[in-house]
């Protein structure tokens, strides 16, 4: 239905449109595939760092501005303006309201009373007399001889601007009507033909270099996988995961379990010294100082009684009681 219909318009328009029509699109499309090709980029870079970087800069940013601007104004507002404020008003109405209040009510309305009565005895009432028998008929005589001068000039006026009105229209009008319809609408009709076929060019060119631009992304995407992911990937999968899974299995595991075996060894064997070096002390201090030899015997018990086991761990041998 789209074809018969563009076939249907390109047979009714002018061979002029069909003649521009192609080289117009043709190097509009040679045209627009690299800026295309560049805005796709920088769109999808614009929407990385939106992502990635303006918006949580922007965060921090607006966190920042709340604790250095927002929130110390609130504070001042709220302890120190307000109440400030709160105190100048009650000043204000005691100073200034109450006063002006009471100074309104019982100076300035009585002597705007009397004002008022002077006034319309010494101003209004001649005011009327003056308008009533002075004016009013000065206006009228005004008013008739206006009346007459407007008819005179509009008698002129009229004339003047009717010769003005046909200069106008024989010397500007006809002239600028001819070259309107002889000139300048065919010149406007051509130049608007060739103004949308560039525009549609343009669009077309547009929508073709978009869909250039998104195999070529998917060509980059698809080599980008095969030569460096996958090939990663398989590596990782057939190659380091079983060396690793080796090097665990028959390095770090007997590493560890010797690592073990030596820390419960030494641990065993510093308890021993530990409690040789006890017992060397408290015989010493026995032989300068003299004691009771209960303590030394049964230290000997408890030394002699100290075994460590082939695993590692101290199995201390009851000792039968004397």
């Amino acid at each position: 239905m789209d074809l018969e219909k563009s076939r249907e318009e390109q047979a009714g328009e002018g061979c002029l449109v069909v003649a521009l029509r192609m080289p117009v699109r043709v190097v509009a499309l040679v045209l627009v595939v690299p800026v295309r090709m560049v805005w796709d980029a920088l769109v999808v870079a614009g929407r990385f760092l939106n992502g990635r970087v303006f918006r949580p800069v922007g965060r921090a940013l607006a966190w920042v501005g709340r604790a250095v601007f927002v929130w110390p104004f609130v504070a001042l507002w709220r302890w120190v303006l307000v109440p400030l404020g709160a105190a100048l008003r009650w000043l204000g109405l005691v100073l200034v309201v109450v006063p002006a209040g009471w100074l309104y009510r019982r100076v300035l309305t009585p002597f705007g009373h009397a004002l008022a009565w002077l006034g319309h005895r010494l101003l209004v009432v001649p005011s009327v007399w003056l308008y009533r028998w002075v004016l009013t008929p000065v206006g009228h005589a005004l008013a008739w001889c206006g009346q007459g001068v407007f008819a005179v000039t509009s008698l002129l006026v009229a004339g003047i601007a009717t010769a003005l009105y046909w200069t106008a229209r024989v010397l500007v009008v006809w002239p600028a009507a001819a070259v309107w319809r002889w000139v300048l609408a065919p010149v406007g009709r051509v130049l608007a033909v060739v103004a949308r076929e560039v525009g549609a060019a343009l669009g077309h060119a547009w929508r073709v270099a978009g869909y250039v631009s998104l195999a070529v992304g998917r060509a980059l995407a698809a080599l980008c996988r095969w030569t460096v992911v996958e090939p990663a990937r398989w590596v990782y999968r057939t190659v380091l995961t079983p060396v690793g899974h080796a090097v665990r299995d028959a390095v770090l595991r007997p590493v560890a379990n010797a690592a073990r075996s030596v820390g419960r060894i030494t641990g065993d064997t510093l308890r021993s010294v530990r409690l040789t070096v006890r017992q060397v002390r408290q015989d010493v201090r026995r032989a300068l100082l003299g004691g009771p030899g209960t303590a030394g015997k049964r230290d000997d018990q408890a030394v002699k009684g100290a075994v460590v086991s082939p695993g590692g761990r101290d199995e201390r041998i009851p000792l039968a009681k004397r």
